[in-house]
């Protein structure tokens, strides 16, 4: 998508479908600051499509900027430690909006972490010109849909998803908040060549994350002991992200996100489809995902 077309896609309409969602909601009102935004030759950026591990890999990265301090890593709530770049609330939801994800990073000393769900093709072009680091990490559709269909009912950002089968249908369609998965990963995937991108995948990072982060710190060109890549492990842990406010979302006003109907993180497995999934619904799925993912070398381990 020519960034040309960025404000065509922001008045869609009805009549005009295709690219409805890859920008959300909350997204447009601010939309012309987040096109215009001026990175820093430091920045790191996290990217993702959503439910990705997206606040995983961001939690590791901020342990890794602290040396593994545990205790620096709780100063403040992760959305607070990783700006979400286009995030802008207000007006969508009226109570309690935290700031808008420009506001935060222009407060936010270097070196930043910054967080983006944006295809490629819509990234500020500022990050190329500052030549930014940037890691994507990538999980598989299966997983992806079944963690959005959770994420949509407890984020009232987010309109009623429906059904399973309905959200299924939708999210095949790219008719989601960041539209077509395999446009996403795929588009991201085809930039992997370039020095400063370092492209994960989740299950990669669940079957051996002592590996990942080694990956990672390679990347970033820093040294630390083992020590310390042991201690950022285990702070890092599904079980103990889950249990700590600082990571698990619990402190993000209810009017925002709902726990009780869903907790943010709800299992952090790779297979969970397979709890969801009819067999017809797999059996589509498949389908589609061949046609869509037919001539690209991307591939995805579907459970670890």
């Amino acid at each position: 998508m020519a960034r040309g077309h960025i404000f065509k896609l922001l008045q869609f309409t009805d009549d005009d479908p295709e690219h409805a969602e890859d920008i959300p909601k909350y997204a447009e009102d601010g939309w012309p600051q987040v096109e215009a935004f001026q990175a820093r030759h430091d920045d790191l950026l996290i990217a993702t499509y959503p439910k990705s591990g997206t606040t995983w890999l961001s939690e590791i990265l901020d342990m890794i900027y602290h040396d593994g301090d545990v205790e620096k890593c709780r100063r403040d709530a992760i959305f607070n430690r990783v700006p979400f770049l286009e995030m802008n609330s207000r007006g969508h939801i009226p109570l309690s909006s935290p700031p808008a994800g420009i506001e935060l990073l222009e407060k936010t000393p270097s070196p930043r972490l910054v967080k983006t769900h944006l295809p490629v093709q819509l990234l500020p072009a500022s990050f190329q010109e500052k030549g930014c680091k940037v890691i994507y990490m990538a999980r598989n559709a299966k997983d992806v849909v079944i963690s959005y269909y959770y994420f949509y009912q407890m984020a009232k950002i987010h309109p009623d998803p429906g059904t399973l089968a309905e959200f299924l249908e939708a999210f095949m369609n790219g008719k989601v908040a960041y539209g077509s998965w395999y446009e996403h990963v795929r588009g991201w995937w085809e930039k992997r060549q370039e020095k400063q991108l370092l492209y994960l995948f989740y299950e990669d990072m669940k079957k051996d994350p002592q590996r990942e982060v080694q990956k990672i710190l390679q990347f970033l060109g820093k040294e630390v002991s083992e020590e310390t890549v042991a201690r950022i492990l285990h702070h890092t842990s599904f079980q103990e992200m889950k249990k700590n406010p600082a990571a698990n979302y619990e402190t993000m006003p209810s009017s925002l996100m709902d726990h009780s109907l869903s907790p943010f993180m709800r299992k952090g497995i790779s297979g969970d489809w397979k709890n969801h999934f009819t067999v017809a619904q797999n059996e589509r799925f498949d389908r589609h995902y061949q046609q869509h993912m037919a001539g690209s070398d991307l591939c995805f381990q579907m459970e670890v």
